[in-house]
C-alpha cells in the first residue's frame, strides 16, 4: 500500500509536538532561573539539588501509574487535565514567599513538594501520547518518525526556554519569568482536547483511506486493554532490559537537564547570556538528533526489522554520546569542551526513537503500560542524579562527575545486545 503523505495523523502529531514543547518549557524553567532563585531565596547547591530531584522523583514514580491512568481514561482526557495542572503549579512556584517571610528550610520544603507534584502531573505525557496516541494513529512502519519528532518538541522546548527565560529575568526577575510562561500549559490542554481523539475511527474528519493505512501493517485496531497487562510488563525480560538501558542513557540526559546551565555559569565562568545560548545550542542539537533519529529508525526498521534496526541505532547513538561526553569533560579548551558536551547530548536524542519503538514493538496494544515501566527506569536518574552530581563533584571534582556518566551510558549500549524488540510481551490469541 502506498504511503499517504498527507493525513489527519500529522495534525495529531503536531499537537503532541506542541505538548512536548510546552512540557519541557515548564520543566526546564527552574534549571534556568536556578542561579538567580538560589541567591534570592538564600539556598545552597545541595538544597537546589533537592528541588531538582523532587520533580524528577515525582516524574519517575508516576510514569507507571500514569500509563495505567492513560489506559483507564484515554489519552485525550488525561493529557488535557495534566496540562492544566502544569500551568497552575508553575504559577504556584513563582509566588512562593521569600526569605523575609519564611525560613530557608520552609522554602525548600515547599518547593520540593510543589516540584514533586508537578513531576507527577508531567509523568503521564510520554507514555500516554507515544504509547497511546502515536501507537493508535500511526502504522508500525511509521512509529519512528513520530517518536523522533515528539522528542524534537521537547528539545526545542528546552532550547526556547534558556534564552527566553534569561531575557524575561532581565526585565521581570525569576518570578516574572515563570508567571509569564505558565499559561502555555493551558494552550497545550486546549489543543489536545480540541484536535485529538483516542480512537482515529471516532474522529469526524478521518478518511477511510487514512484509517485503512493506519491499520495496514498490524491486526485490526483494538483499543481495549487486557486486565493485568502491567504484570506482563513488570515481568517481561525485554522490557526490563530496555528499562535498564534507558536508565543509563537518561542519567546523561539529566546531567544536562539539571546541571548544564549551572555548570557553565558557576564552573566554567560563562555569563548568564552566553550560558543561555550554549544551553539553547545543546537543546537544538538534541532536536536535530531526535528528528534525524526518527527518520533513520524508520529506515533501519524497514531494512533490518524492528529487532536489529532499533539495536543498531540505539547502540551507535549511546556509544558516540559516551565518547563525546568523556572528551568534553576532560578537554582543557573551554569552547571545545562545551561543543563536545553539546554533541554528547545530541546523540542521546538519536536513541530516543529506537527505545520507544522497541517498547511499542514488544508491548503492542499494551504500549502505554510498557512505556510507563520503561520511562520509570529512564527517569529514575533524574532523582538520583539531582542529588548525586553535586556530591560527586564536591568530593572528586566536576570532571569525575561527568566522566562517570560516560561510563554508565556505555553500559547502556551493551544491554541492547541482550534484548529482542521482536518478541511480543503478550502473545495474541490463536486465530486473531
Amino acid at each position: 500500500m502506498p504511503t499517504p503523505v498527507k493525513g489527519l495523523r500529522w495534525i495529531v502529531l503536531a499537537v503532541i509536538f506542541l505538548g512536548g514543547l510546552v512540557l519541557y518549557m515548564l520543566r526546564t524553567n527552574l534549571s534556568i532561573v536556578s542561579v538567580e532563585m538560589m541567591h534570592d531565596l538564600g539556598m545552597n547547591e545541595y538544597q537546589l539539588g533537592l528541588v531538582f530531584s523532587a520533580l524528577a522523583l515525582g516524574y519517575t514514580v508516576f510514569q507507571f501509574p500514569g500509563g495505567i491512568v492513560g489506559d483507564r481514561f484515554g489519552p485525550r482526557l488525561t493529557i488535557t487535565v495534566i496540562a492544566i495542572a502544569w500551568a497552575v503549579l508553575t504559577f504556584v512556584t513563582a509566588i512562593v514567599p521569600g526569605a523575609d517571610s519564611w525560613t530557608v528550610t520552609t522554602i525548600v520544603v515547599v518547593l520540593v513538594v510543589i516540584r514533586f507534584i508537578l513531576g507527577a502531573f508531567q509523568a503521564p505525557f510520554f507514555p500516554v501520547t507515544i504509547g497511546g496516541t502515536v501507537e493508535r494513529w500511526f502504522p508500525v512502519r511509521q512509529w519512528g518518525l513520530p517518536n523522533g519528532l515528539t522528542s524534537t518538541g521537547l528539545t526545542l522546548g528546552g532550547a526556547l526556554t534558556a534564552p527566553l527565560l534569561v531575557w524575561l529575568m532581565e526585565g521581570y526577575g525569576w518570578r516574572g519569568a515563570l508567571l509569564i510562561t505558565a499559561p502555555t500549559g493551558l494552550i497545550a490542554a486546549f489543543a489536545y482536547y480540541w484536535f485529538v481523539r483516542d480512537d482515529p475511527a471516532s474522529h469526524p474528519k478521518i478518511t477511510t483511506s487514512e484509517l485503512r493505512f493506519i491499520q495496514s501493517d498490524r491486526p485490526a485496531l483494538d483499543v481495549s486493554i487486557e486486565k493485568g497487562s502491567w504484570k506482563h510488563a513488570l515481568k517481561n525480560r525485554n522490557i526490563l532490559m530496555l528499562t535498564g538501558s534507558y536508565f543509563c542513557m537518561n542519567y546523561v540526559f539529566y546531567l544536562f537537564f539539571s546541571w548544564f546551565y549551572f555548570y557553565l555559569v558557576e564552573i566554567r565562568g560563562f555569563s548568564a547570556t552566553d550560558a543561555g545560548l550554549f544551553t539553547a545550542a545543546q537543546w537544538i542539537l538534541g532536536a536535530i538528533g531526535a528528528t534525524a533519529g526518527g527518520f533513520s529508525c524508520d529506515m533501519l526498521v524497514r531494512r533490518f526489522g524492528i529487532h536489529l534496526g532499533t539495536r543498531y541505532q540505539a547502540m551507535t547513538g549511546l556509544i558516540l554520546s559516551g565518547l563525546f561526553l568523556y572528551f568534553g569533560a576532560t578537554s582543557d579548551n573551554v569552547t571545545v569542551a562545551v561543543v563536545l558536551l553539546c554533541c554528547s547530548f545530541g546523540f542521546t536524542q538519536v536513541t530516543e526513537s529506537p527505545f520507544w519503538v522497541a517498547a511499542m514493538g514488544i508491548a503492542g496494544r499494551h504500549a502505554q503500560v510498557a512505556t510507563g515501566v520503561m520511562n520509570t527506569g529512564g527517569n529514575l536518574p533524574g532523582a538520583v542524579g539531582g542529588m548525586m552530581v553535586p556530591v560527586i563533584a564536591n568530593w572528586f571534582g566536576w570532571t569525575i562527575a561527568i566522566v562517570s556518566s560516560a561510563a554508565l551510558v556505555l553500559i547502556g549500549a551493551l544491554l541492547w545486545l541482550f534484548l529482542r524488540a521482536d518478541e511480543p510481551m503478550v502473545q495474541s490469541p490463536a486465530g486473531s
